[in-house]
C-alpha cells in the first residue's frame, strides 16, 4: 500500500447512536466516507465515486482501524481497511469525470444494499399502528391526470393570471372530489379526527380545493411571483438566528399546507438557501414540471443513494438549510409510533436521526393556506442536536419526533383543510 492512515472509532461517534441500540455498529456508509476522506486528504483532490466496495466484518466502538490506499495505473485507488491486521472492508475509488447532473442521476446499488441492511436490522418501535405496511401506501398510488392537461393548466395560469386560474380550479377540484372515491374516503376519515365530528360535504370539498390551490401557487412561487400572495410569517427570528450562525439547520415540514412557502422567507432574507432532500423516484409530473426534477431550479438531494448523507452534510457546512418532509414513511425505513389525532400513527425516524448524527438544530416549518391569496408561515424549534442531551441521543431523538407530531396535530386542529395525505395514514381501514 502506498499510504496508511490510522482511525479510531470513538464510543460517542454520532453514527453509532441507534445503529444498533445495545450493540452499536459503525454504518458502512460512514466507513466509506472515511475512506474517501483519506484519499482526498492525500494527493487525491477532485471528485471520486465508488467503483466497488465490500464489507467483511462489523466495526464497533473503540476499535482502531488502518486505512490503506494504493494508486492503480488507470488512475483509480484501491482501498483496504484493517483491524489488528484482519480485513474489515476493501474497495476501489474511481475518478468521477461525469457532469454534476449525470452524477446525480446514476443509481448506486451499493447504497441501496447498505440502506436495506441497516433498515432490516434496526431496532425501532413498530407497534401501535394497525397495519405497519399500510403506512407506505402513498408510494403505490398512481398519479392522476394527463401530461397534456398539466401543460395546458400551467400555460393558462401563467398567461391568464391567478384569479382566472383559481376559478378554473373549482371545476378540477369538483372532478377529483367526485371521481376519486378512495382519496375522498381517507380525507373524510382525517377530517373526522381533526374536527372532532362528522365533516360536511362542503368541508370535505374545501380540503380538496385547498390542495389544488397550493399546487397552483407553487407554480407562482417557483417563478418568484410573491406579489400575488399575502404571506405572514411567525418565528422568522429562528431562521434569522440560524442563518447568522452559518452552520446550517434542518427544516422539517409535512404534506400540510405549502412547504414551498419557505422561499418567501428566502426572498426577504438574502443569503438564505434551502436544499430539499427527497425520494425522487416518487416525484410526480406536477412536481417535476415545477422545477423539482433533474435540471430544475430547486436544489434537490435524492435520498436512498450513497452520496445522500454526504451531500446533506456538505450543504449544512455551507450554511444552507436542508428541508425534508417528515410525515410519510417509505418502504421499510425505520419508524416510530406516536399518538396523532387520537390514534397511533407511524412517522419516519430517519430525518431526526440524520440531524442528530450531524449535530444540527431542527426547525419545524409549515406554510398554512388560509383562503383567498393568504398564507401563514410558521417556524418552531424542534430540537438542537448541536448541544449534547443529558438524557442521551436516542431519548432526545424520540422526544423531538414526539414534539414534531404534537406541532403537526396543533396545525391540523387550527387549519384542518391543509392536510394533503389522501391515503390510509393510520393504517386502519378508514
Amino acid at each position: 500500500m502506498d499510504e496508511l492512515t490510522t482511525l479510531t472509532i470513538a464510543a460517542e461517534h454520532p453514527a453509532l447512536a441507534g445503529h444498533f441500540p445495545g450493540a452499536p455498529v459503525l454504518p458502512g456508509v460512514v466507513l466509506l466516507d472515511e475512506m474517501v476522506r483519506a484519499v482526498e486528504s492525500g494527493a487525491g483532490a477532485g471528485r471520486w465515486r465508488i467503483g466497488a466496495a465490500k464489507f467483511v466484518r462489523p466495526v464497533h466502538a473503540g476499535e482502531t482501524l488502518t486505512l490503506g490506499q494504493e494508486r492503480l495505473p488507470n488512475g483509480s485507488v484501491r482501498l483496504s481497511v484493517l483491524r489488528a491486521g484482519e480485513p474489515v472492508a476493501h474497495g476501489v475509488l474511481v475518478p468521477d469525470d461525469r457532469g454534476p447532473a449525470e452524477a446525480e442521476r446514476e443509481p448506486h446499488n451499493i447504497a441501496l444494499q447498505l440502506g436495506n441492511a441497516a433498515r432490516g436490522g434496526d431496532a425501532v418501535q413498530r407497534s401501535g399502528a394497525k397495519h405497519p405496511g399500510a403506512a407506505a401506501h402513498w408510494a403505490r398510488q398512481p398519479e392522476r391526470g394527463s401530461a397534456l392537461l398539466l401543460e395546458m393548466m400551467m400555460l393558462m395560469a401563467l398567461r391568464l393570471g391567478r384569479p382566472f386560474s383559481r376559478a378554473l380550479l373549482h371545476f378540477i377540484s369538483a372532478y377529483f372530489f367526485v371521481f376519486a372515491p378512495r382519496a375522498r374516503r381517507h380525507g373524510r376519515a382525517y377530517l373526522r379526527r381533526a374536527l372532532g365530528r362528522e365533516p360536511t360535504a362542503i368541508e370535505r370539498y374545501r380540503q380538496v380545493f385547498a390542495f389544488a390551490t397550493t399546487l397552483l401557487d407553487r407554480l407562482y412561487l417557483t417563478r418568484e411571483r410573491y406579489d400575488l400572495l399575502e404571506i405572514s410569517i411567525e418565528g422568522e427570528e429562528l431562521m434569522r438566528a440560524a442563518l447568522e450562525r452559518g452552520q446550517g439547520a434542518f427544516l422539517l415540514g409535512a404534506h400540510l399546507g405549502s412547504f414551498e412557502m419557505v422561499s418567501a422567507l428566502g426572498h426577504r432574507q438574502p443569503g438564505l438557501r434551502v436544499a430539499l432532500a427527497m425520494y425522487t423516484e416518487n416525484l410526480g409530473r406536477v412536481a417535476a414540471r415545477m422545477g423539482y426534477g433533474p435540471g430544475g431550479t430547486a436544489e434537490i438531494i435524492p435520498l436512498g443513494q450513497l452520496e445522500s448523507m454526504l451531500r446533506i452534510r456538505d450543504c449544512l457546512e455551507e450554511g444552507k438549510f436542508v428541508g425534508m418532509l417528515a410525515d410519510r414513511t417509505f418502504r421499510d425505513a425505520p419508524r416510530q409510533s406516536v399518538p396523532f389525532l387520537g390514534e397511533a400513527a407511524l412517522f419516519p425516524t430517519g430525518p431526526m436521526r440524520a440531524a442528530a448524527a450531524l449535530r444540527r438544530p431542527v426547525i419545524f416549518m409549515v406554510g398554512l393556506y388560509r383562503g383567498g391569496n393568504r398564507y401563514h408561515v410558521l417556524f418552531r424549534t424542534l430540537a438542537d442536536f448541536s448541544q449534547p442531551s443529558p438524557l442521551g441521543r436516542e431519548t432526545a431523538v424520540r422526544a423531538a419526533i414526539e414534539r414534531y407530531v404534537a406541532l403537526l396535530e396543533e396545525c391540523c386542529r387550527s387549519d384542518p383543510y391543509n392536510w394533503f395525505n389522501f391515503y390510509n395514514f393510520w393504517g386502519a381501514d378508514a
